[in-house]
């Protein structure tokens, strides 16, 4: 088995647990449909997440181009997708039981849901420092105003509570990666 390969195992596995939880947590509302009310701005955060897993493991295959491997570099990379399997695990906690409802959920985590989204884009920058400067400067002046933007309105999203500026965020984010990666990763 190469370097990559054996690198990458555990990075799958955590992503793929990351993509089951949310999976598990959709197929609820299918299973139990009057258990608990789904709530759109939740499930539009679940799209998100869902997509940005997705383009994480796509654009992951660019560590095909890191030819020498240390520790530390392998670590943060654990690290860096923890934070998705957090957010994951922050979207479809174990039971919803104390809360109202979807909706009551997420706005009483939002601040840790954003928190951790925040410092995602944070990680994100030393994700694609590891894949070498050439990778960097490939990705032009987008690349560190799309993060600081992302960063900006985490933040802003963790003090503001109103449904309007959530719901239009969400949709702004989902909007902006999808033209991300058709414009920049629709090919390896």
């Amino acid at each position: 088995m190469d370097t990559f390969n054996h690198i990458k195992t555990l990075i799958t596995i955590i992503l793929g647990l990351s993509i089951t939880h949310l999976l598990k947590g959709v197929a609820k509302f299918i299973q139990h449909p009057n258990r608990d009310k789904p709530y759109w701005l939740h499930l539009s955060w679940v799209l998100y997440i869902f997509l940005l897993l997705v383009h994480f493991w796509w654009w992951e295959y660019r560590l095909t181009m890191v030819h020498r491997w240390s520790f530390p570099s392998y670590f943060f990379l654990i690290l860096f997708i923890m934070t998705f399997y957090s957010l994951c695990a922050l979207l479809f906690p174990d039971d919803i039981k104390d809360y109202k409802g979807y909706e009551d959920y997420f706005f009483s985590r939002k601040k840790w849901f954003f928190a951790i989204l925040a410092l995602s884009y944070v990680l994100d920058v030393g994700d694609t420092l590891i894949k070498g400067e050439a990778y960097l400067h490939s990705l032009s002046i987008e690349y560190p105003i799309r993060n600081a933007i992302h960063i900006a309105l985490c933040l802003a999203a963790i003090r503001i509570n109103n449904r309007v500026f959530n719901g239009t965020l969400v949709v702004l984010f989902i909007l902006y990666e999808l033209s991300y990666i058709l414009r920049l990763f629709d090919t390896v």
